[in-house]
């Protein structure tokens, strides 16, 4: 019986790990990485994720996330070394709350957060600097984001 909990317990900690490792993105349209070159995002795709952003529910959602993981951090140090996929999650999140019509990938490594994809205009690109730099971990941020203005589906 023992044998088999550590099998199935091994099995869900390496899924969990393959599924977080797969770079975070704010929309399912984003690029999948950071660095990936950047498209025109389709009109309806970008409404689609502006009203699910825009919605209080998500919003909550996202900064109630946010709270849970500073404050988890602070138990256990501060500002102690994260893991990437912890910082990049939670910058992802971070963004998504506050640039609703962006298509952004997030990805980090050693507090250095880079992220892709696009955004609407200039306002959102200069909030990703700002942003990123209020989670606690993030040592410097690469922003290979464009700003892309959705076009309409042909």
């Amino acid at each position: 019986m023992k044998k088999l909990a550590t099998v199935i317990l091994s099995s869900v900690l390496l899924f969990g790990a393959v599924a977080c490792s797969q770079g975070e993105k704010t929309s399912a349209d984003a690029p999948n990485n950071a660095t990936q070159p950047t498209q025109a995002p389709a009109a309806e795709s970008v409404q689609d994720t502006q009203k699910d952003a825009a919605s209080q529910v998500r919003r909550d959602q996202l900064n109630a996330d946010i709270r849970a993981r500073e404050q988890r951090n602070n138990i256990t140090g501060g500002d102690t070394n994260r893991a990437d996929a912890d910082l990049a999650s939670e910058v992802r999140s971070k963004l998504e709350a506050n640039i609703q019509k962006g298509q952004l990938t997030v990805a980090a490594e050693d507090g250095v957060v880079t992220v892709g994809g696009t955004v609407p205009n200039q306002q959102d690109l200069a909030k990703i600097d700002r942003l990123a730099k209020e989670i606690k971990g993030v040592k410097s941020v690469v922003v290979n984001a464009k700003i892309v203005p959705a076009q309409p589906k042909q």
